[in-house]
């Protein structure tokens, strides 16, 4: 694992895994703009470092991420909007060509929540709560919850917990879909980890990320658009080598050896 003792997000790499952990347990996680730097910095580090091919994060302690530190929020009003302004987008997870897989131990709340949902997926341990928390601090729906809540639960269960800030309990976030996996015993991490490392020595790099293209470009559109888009995808991918390799694997009953993806600044098309 690196990092100091102190230091706010931790990294370590499990093989093809790397697992980040918000490092702030004394604050249940919560949010400054020194741990986002640091995550964001890791993410972004993740991004092009061909050895990593999954990412998890999670929380040290007994939270996930309990959201805005409030001690910072208390100056919310003497801060300019200069000084207010992210030196890299807030959604910048979102923008992360590998799956990003959330191993939520303990609260998400306000903020939190939403890097929750950042997430391509989310596993849980049964002492997993989420709480939007906006409405009981005289805030709005920020960050784009208001657009990533309602695809994952519906509308009025949306609503439902964006006005009410109450605090859902693992169990009823399995059933409504903000957890993908609850994780009963054992290490919440240790399963998110093992269901990564799996996508990781089984499937494309190049494939996760195209699917992960589609997912986001085809949330608002047609059902034609989204065919139509699937058809050049899939040229492409037969001029590839990952078809090739992907069923000569399956056909001679091995792993396969796929490639890593090319950096961002690489002309190669993914």
């Amino acid at each position: 694992m690196t990092g100091a003792p102190g230091e706010l997000v931790l990294a370590d790499h499990r093989g093809p895994v790397l697992v980040l952990t918000f490092n702030r347990p004394a604050k249940l996680n919560a949010w400054t703009d020194e741990l986002e730097d640091r995550y964001f910095g890791l993410l972004d580090a993740a991004e092009d470092d061909p050895d990593v091919r999954a990412v998890v994060v999670t929380g040290a302690g007994r939270g996930f991420c309990a959201g805005a530190d409030l001690q910072r929020l208390q100056a919310i009003g003497e801060v300019s909007e200069a000084d207010r302004a992210p030196r890299r987008p807030r959604d910048l997870p979102l923008t992360l060509r590998k799956p990003l897989i959330g191993a939520i131990n303990g609260v998400a709340a306000g903020l939190g929540m939403v890097e929750a949902l950042y997430c391509d997926l989310r596993f849980g341990s049964p002492s997993a709560r989420f709480t939007t928390a906006f409405a009981q601090r005289g805030l709005i729906a920020e960050y784009g919850i208001s657009w990533l809540l309602p695809r994952l639960v519906g509308h009025s269960r949306a609503a439902d917990l964006l006005l009410s800030s109450r605090m859902v309990d693992a169990e009823e976030a399995f059933r409504i879909g903000l957890l993908d996996h609850l994780v009963p015993t054992g290490s919440v991490v240790d399963a998110a980890v093992a269901y990564a490392a799996e996508l990781a020595g089984r499937c494309s790099p190049a494939s996760m990320a195209a699917i992960k293209s589609q997912l986001s470009n085809d949330a608002d559109g047609t059902y034609a658009d989204s065919v139509t888009r699937a058809e050049g995808l899939m040229l492409q991918a037969f001029r590839g080598s990952d078809v090739v390799e992907g069923v000569a694997s399956h056909l001679d009953k091995r792993p396969p050896n796929f490639p890593s993806l090319p950096v961002r600044s690489s002309d190669v098309p993914v």
